[in-house]
């Protein structure tokens, strides 16, 4: 079983080359590696190209943003399962790849989401927000639920049945590529209760012009799909909470049962 592994990047010379080193330490065997670039102006091909010999495919050209660049990757993947690992994040372990490839080996899942940490950007052992996503059930993606979208791993064909990432969406595509997949499609998902991923914390919606320009972008999401917005995103951000009591509750490092 193939995975192919997308990261889209855009000026990341601080952080590209952990999230290269993390995903190359992975010991799972088969792994596609794939790197969209939107035209870095920075340091950041260079670093890339520092290993190009180990990365299946790169791309390096000006585009309309991370979603596109993820429409970009996909369409150029070739693995069985597809997954990405942004440019500023790692894997929780060496063996995240490996647990997911033998979890939809014995699950046969359409799509398996996990746990993940997101940590300090400035120190990847302190952990900010736990989240630990739990089971799935549809109703729950009605109350604003959705799991982590860097844990998620999708058969590769379900993107050409159910669609791939609306780009229209500059913040949000993600939320309702899930929406989409969980509330509206009928797929085997399955949730692997171990932590995958570590996200320095950041990213698209942490400004307050761009949680705005979110919220907006759910908003219509979930009216596109007759869920209730307003019920949705209150419990969504209430359903949060937790996620910093658990991290301040718990050590300073990543270190977790997986």
């Amino acid at each position: 079983m193939k995975i192919s592994v997308i990261t889209t990047c855009f000026n990341r010379e601080n952080t590209i080359e952990d999230t290269i080193q993390s995903l190359l330490a992975q010991d799972y065997p088969d792994i596609e590696y794939i790197i969209i670039d939107g035209n870095s102006s920075d340091r950041t091909m260079s670093i890339v190209n520092k290993y190009k010999d180990r990365i299946s495919k790169i791309v390096s050209e000006p585009d309309h943003g991370m979603y596109e660049g993820l429409n970009k990757g996909i369409r150029a993947a070739t693995g069985d399962i597809i997954g990405l690992l942004h440019s500023d994040d790692l894997y929780f372990s060496d063996d995240s790849l490996s647990h997911v490839a033998q979890c939809f080996t014995e699950t046969n899942a359409d799509l398996l989401y996990g746990n993940g940490l997101f940590v300090s950007i400035d120190d990847t052992t302190k952990v900010t927000r736990d989240w630990i996503s739990g089971k799935y059930s549809k109703s729950k993606i009605s109350l604003g639920w959705l799991p982590l979208h860097t844990t998620v791993y999708i058969r590769r064909t379900l993107f050409e049945k159910l669609g791939y990432y609306n780009d229209s969406y500059k913040i949000a595509a993600d939320s309702d590529l899930l929406v989409r997949y969980l509330y509206k499609a009928d797929i085997k998902v399955i949730y692997l209760n171990n932590y995958l991923v570590r996200m320095r914390m950041g990213g698209l919606s942490t400004t307050t012009k761009r949680f705005r320009q979110k919220w907006k972008e759910d908003i219509q999401i979930y009216r596109n799909h007759r869920i209730s917005p307003y019920k949705a995103l209150i419990i969504k951000i209430i359903s949060k909470i937790p996620q910093f009591i658990r991290a301040a509750l718990t050590s300073h490092t990543t270190d977790r049962k997986q």
